[in-house]
């Protein structure tokens, strides 16, 4: 194992031990009664939000001797799935597969089935990951620079696939649009399994994602890639650029994944869920494979994902606001 994911493992096998420390012996599972637990997944099947969520699911089955289902239901940017988790008795058996979109939702719906402010608690922010640009080969675009010459010869023409419609991917590029001048056709899908499979097939020209939904397509050449998001190269594709380096100023993406259940759900059984799944985080093989697929582990606990969801309701309101998006 590369030195870093074994620092990474062992700092991360460091919080477990602490927080197994300070908590007093519980039941194997989510639930003490044998009953499936699911993770929800509010978007279709085969993006990186779907590829996290069945990792956790098999080993967190294995952990609890218990059956983990992972529950793909898309619709409404994912606020069908997001709602189904509000409502769900809060005993730990329904957990949402979550994001920057619970928030983003907050400031883009006028009107949602829940409250986002009182709807959700943390358990764990698994992991971070850059947003990547990316383009069908035979496009004719091979760098960010080429990108934004295209889209100012040919304004509006270019297919932008979304993975969801107002999900982090349709703001980050809203405001690149803005920033830069440019000006594309976005298409929405469910979820950026859809998007990819229609990017492949030649059906759209580009999408922006989250890069570990489309790595093996970047190093096999059947997608090319142009930019991520971050300020920092990703370590699973570290020939791409970033926005910085490719000539946008003060621009930077960064997404975020784990998961959280119902708002009521007690203390005690959110430490317990979010111990066994930072334990699972910090397998070495688990670890090993996230960050092959391009996401960058962090397995940070309730509070700190909590205070991300506090942070970033204003933060995105601002950015929403400013960019005009609305979605109902």
């Amino acid at each position: 194992m590369p030195r870093r994911s074994l620092l990474q493992a062992l700092r991360i096998a460091t919080i477990v031990a602490l927080c197994s420390a300070a908590l007093p012996c519980a039941a194997q599972g989510a639930g003490d009664n044998g009953k499936p637990v699911r993770i929800v997944v509010p978007v279709s099947a085969g993006g990186s939000a779907d590829k996290l969520a069945r990792i956790l699911a098999v080993k967190l089955a294995e952990r609890w001797h218990q059956t983990v289902i992972v529950e793909n239901v898309a619709g409404g940017s994912g606020t069908i799935g997001a709602a189904q988790v509000a409502r769900a008795a809060p005993d730990g058996r329904t957990l949402l597969l979550g994001g920057e979109g619970v928030t983003l939702n907050a400031s883009l719906f006028k009107r949602l089935p829940y409250d986002t402010n009182h709807a959700f608690r943390g358990v764990i922010k698994a992991v971070v990951s850059p947003q990547i640009l990316v383009v069908r080969p035979d496009l004719g675009v091979r760098t960010f620079q080429d990108y934004v010459a295209y889209t100012r010869r040919k304004p509006g023409e270019l297919a932008l696939g979304l993975p969801g419609n107002g999900g982090i991917a349709h703001v980050a590029h809203e405001m690149l649009a803005r920033q830069l001048g440019i000006r594309v056709n976005y298409i929405p899908y469910p979820g950026g399994g859809p998007a990819t499979l229609d990017l492949l097939g030649g059906h759209i020209d580009a999408t922006l994602i989250t890069l570990a939904a489309v790595t093996d397509y970047v190093r096999t050449g059947k997608l090319t890639a142009l930019a991520v998001t971050t300020p920092y190269r990703s370590k699973a594709l570290p020939q791409v650029p970033t926005m910085a380096e490719a000539g946008v100023q003060n621009f930077a993406v960064e997404s975020w994944q784990g998961l959280l259940a119902p708002a009521a759900t007690p203390s005690d059984v959110v430490e317990r869920i979010y111990r066994d799944a930072a334990a699972v985080l910090a397998e070495p093989a688990t670890l090993a494979q996230l960050e092959e697929a391009g996401f960058n582990v962090v397995a940070s606990n309730p509070r700190d994902l909590d205070a991300t969801l506090t942070r970033d309701l204003p933060r995105y309101a601002a950015v929403i606001a400013s960019a005009g998006l609305t979605l109902n």
